[in-house]
């Protein structure tokens, strides 16, 4: 509980500038468009935030590219012991308690890309209006904690947190 809060508040209290060029413009600009993607369990129905997430919105929706889908099982879900390959892309949209976007949460896997952490995952985290929450500079040094957890997949945690 204490390592959710302390996500919670990192994330929230981020520096923030407008994603205008390089990684962070082509991560929100891509990601913002919902066209293409496919949505978690085939579906595009708002989630519930689970206990799992450091973000304080109460709902979500999570999609992803062509490449990254190819990791989808049957049912939609994130298929067992995978690692994503490179170029795919993960965005998840958050939603206020009015039911508004409040922020996208991306994951770029792009090992090349000097924003990359260890693993290949280049992390941005924006508002609706592309305001960078967490610079991608900080190789996901404030989603890395919550989304390295028990059970997470390729830091995924989309199966733990909505079996």
């Amino acid at each position: 509980m204490a390592l959710l809060l302390i996500c919670s508040l990192i994330v929230s209290n981020g520096c923030k500038h407008e994603a205008k060029e390089g990684i962070e413009f082509e991560m929100f600009e891509a990601g913002r468009k919902a066209a293409g993607f496919t949505w978690y369990k085939f579906s595009p129905a708002k989630l519930a935030s689970s206990g799992l997430s450091g973000h304080t919105e109460p709902d979500q929706r999570t999609r992803f590219n062509n490449i990254a889908a190819t990791m989808l099982d049957a049912n939609g879900k994130i298929t067992e012991g995978i690692t994503f390959p490179e170029e795919s892309f993960i965005v998840k949209e958050l939603y206020k308690s009015n039911g508004n976007l409040s922020s996208y949460a991306m994951m770029l896997k792009r090992p090349s890309a000097p924003e990359a952490d260890a693993d290949g995952w280049v992390w941005g985290y924006f508002d609706e209006k592309g305001s960078v929450r967490a610079p991608a500079s900080e190789k996901g040094s404030q989603c890395r904690g919550c989304h390295n957890q028990n059970g997470s997949i390729d830091f995924s945690l989309m199966n733990v947190a909505h079996p």
